[in-house]
This record gives C-alpha cells, sequence and structure tokens, in this order.
C-alpha cells in the first residue's frame, strides 16, 4: 500500500510543477485535465502525510521510552498514536478504491411520473421538491432544463441540473424507480394506492467526455407553450434539437432566449448521449456492472416511501429508516451514506 501511495505522491507533485509550466498553462484543455487530475489525487496525499507523520511522531514516542522519566507520557502517545495509524489506514485503503471518473461532476436530472397517473407525477414533483431541498442543503446550485406539468399536480416530466462539488458522487445512488404508498388526495374511500416515479440522473458531458457532431443535429424553432403566467414567453424561443442517428430529442422553453434555450438543449443532448455511451460501456464490463448497488435503469425499483408508516427502505441494501418525513424535507444524508459504505465495503471486498 505504502508503495502505491509514494507513487500517486510523487504524480501529484509531477502534476503540481506541469501546473506551473507557461506553455501548458496556455493550452486551456490541458491545463484543465491536469487540474482535474490533481484534485483527484489531493485528498490521498494529504491522507498520506498525516499517515506518514503519525509514522514519524511513533518512532520518536518509542525512543522516548528508554527515558525512565518520559516512559508514561510515552506509553499514553504510542496508544493514541496507533489509534490514528489504524483509523487513517482505513481512510487511505478506501481513498485507494479505483475512482469513478465521474463523480466529480455536476448531473442532469430527470424525474417522470410512472405507473398511477396524476398521483405517480404528484409523487414526481415531490422527489422533485426533495432533490431541490437536498442540494440547498449541500450548497449546490440547481437550474431547471425542462419540465412538464401535470394537470392533477406535479410532473409528467421535469428535468434539471445540479451543480456543485462532487455532486455526482452522492446523486448517482438515486436512479432507478422510487415507488410510493399513501393515499392520495383524489382518493374518497381512504385506501392506501402504490404508484410509481422514475429518476434518472446522468453525469453532465463535458468537452474532453463526448464530442457532439453538429452536423448530426437538427435544431427546430417553436413557440413556447405552458400553463400561462408571467414566466412564460410567448415569442418563438423554444428550441427542440434532435440527434438523427439516435432519434433522441430534448426540448427546452425555460430559457428567456431562444440562444439560452439552445445552449441549454444542446448540453442536455451532450449529456444524454454520453450516458447512452456509458450505459453501453457498462454492459459490456457484464459482472462488474451487476455487482454494482443498482443498474441505473429506470425500471429497476430501488426504493419504497410508506407514509402510513413514516418509512422509506432502499432494497439494494435493505436499509430502512423510520423518518419519511424528513427525508421528503431533503434529509437524505443517512439514505446515501448507507449507500455509499455499502458501496466501498464491496469494493474493499473485491466484489466489485
Amino acid at each position: 500500500m505504502v508503495e502505491r501511495l509514494e507513487a500517486i505522491k510523487k504524480r501529484y507533485e509531477e502534476l503540481n510543477n506541469q501546473l506551473l509550466d507557461p506553455n501548458i498553462l496556455s493550452d486551456v484543455n490541458k491545463t484543465r485535465e491536469l487540474s482535474k487530475e490533481a484534485s483527484n489525487l489531493e485528498d490521498t496525499v494529504v491522507c498520506f502525510d498525516k499517515y506518514k507523520q503519525v509514522l514519524d511522531d511513533m518512532e520518536a514516542a518509542k525512543e522516548m521510552l528508554k527515558d525512565d522519566d518520559m516512559a508514561e507520557f510515552a506509553k499514553e502517545e504510542l496508544t493514541n498514536l496507533e489509534d490514528k495509524k489504524v483509523d487513517l489506514e482505513k481512510q487511505l485503503e478506501i481513498l485507494l478504491i479505483p475512482k469513478d471518473p465521474n463523480d466529480g461532476k455536476n448531473v442532469i436530472v430527470e424525474i417522470r411520473g410512472a405507473a398511477g397517473g396524476d398521483e405517480a407525477n404528484i409523487f414526481a414533483g415531490d422527489l422533485y421538491r426533495m432533490y431541490i431541498k437536498y442540494a440547498e442543503k449541500e450548497g449546490w446550485k440547481t437550474e431547471i432544463l425542462e419540465e412538464e406539468h401535470s394537470d392533477g399536480g406535479g410532473f409528467s416530466l421535469i428535468s434539471f441540473m445540479v451543480k456543485g462539488k462532487n455532486v455526482y458522487s452522492k446523486l448517482k445512488y438515486e436512479s432507478g424507480a422510487h415507488r410510493v404508498q399513501r393515499v392520495p388526495v383524489t382518493e374518497t374511500q381512504g385506501r392506501i394506492h402504490t404508484s410509481t416515479a422514475t429518476v434518472l440522473v446522468m453525469p453532465e458531458a463535458e468537452e474532453l467526455d463526448f464530442q457532439l457532431d453538429m452536423s448530426e443535429v437538427r435544431i427546430d424553432i417553436t413557440r413556447s407553450s405552458g400553463c400561462g403566467g408571467q414566466g412564460v414567453n410567448t415569442t418563438d424561443s423554444a428550441v427542440r434539437v434532435t440527434h438523427i442517428p439516435t432519434g433522441t430529442i430534448v426540448y427546452c422553453q425555460v430559457g428567456r432566449s431562444q440562444i439560452q434555450n439552445k445552449e441549454m438543449a444542446l448540453n442536455t443532448l451532450k449529456t444524454r448521449l454520453y450516458n447512452m455511451k456509458l450505459q453501453e460501456k457498462e454492459e459490456k464490463e457484464g459482472a462488474e456492472r451487476r455487482s454494482k448497488i443498482g443498474t441505473g435503469d429506470r425500471s429497476e425499483k430501488i426504493r419504497t416511501y410508506n407514509y402510513p408508516q413514516n418509512r422509506v427502505t432502499d432494497h439494494r441494501i435493505g436499509f430502512t429508516l423510520m423518518q419519511l418525513d424528513r427525508v421528503m424535507e431533503g434529509d437524505i444524508d443517512p439514505i446515501i451514506e448507507a449507500l455509499i459504505n455499502e458501496d466501498q465495503k464491496r469494493q474493499l471486498e473485491g466484489n466489485n
């Protein structure tokens, strides 16, 4: 482990030296690439430096044992340092797990009402509100990209960008079918209904990840439509982009101008196509994909939100929390932390 850590530290120092080179700094893409790599290694290097300092301190404490006047203090110090050493070794083991290259990225989240009619769309709106509140707690920024309001409330589709530090590393576990069990507002007999909404979390495609061939894209300008109100454009500013080879269509009308809508639509298209590319790659990897926590498939039932019992259960890891009311207010950290811990555990055990 120490040899691997020394190699990482050496690479980190090389990257920082390269980032001082004027020739490299003049190349924006190269600078971004090297900065990203250095940033990914930084936590590991900082932890390794602390680990080496603890080892040095332990050697110094052992020397102090030879001095009768300092022996008692040295024993106590060694006990404390041993605990720190064990703790840092655990942290380093986790830091050495191969990182998902997309973990540091922003994401585009798409939520759709699925089975259950109006109630499914209302639940899609509830999930959207939950993620917005969670993003606020994390200090992330959100921006709506596409929305289709449902007559009964909520959304048949809501798509939004989440920007911030390591967004994908936390939200990537949210892809799949979310099931709600509750008495709908429209239910007169007080019966509990089961409905579902699907969530898709896609890492934002960056220029280095995916190049879009504009000759394969058709752009149509249309008149905005919506539920009315002061925020709706009445000009021909809505944009629909179509990727001809795959038939993928993105429609955007939430921006204040045609240029803004076009930019958002193209960014969403790139992200969707990049996500398709990632899915194909993971399908080829077969066993590795199956051992992951969730496949990211929209049809995979990942979680149940039971309102009568105030219970939320994540079926992938058998995790249950009797705090649904808090979860729906954006307090989803306990679920996400449980998923991250289980994922790390499986990788450390070599099951991934």
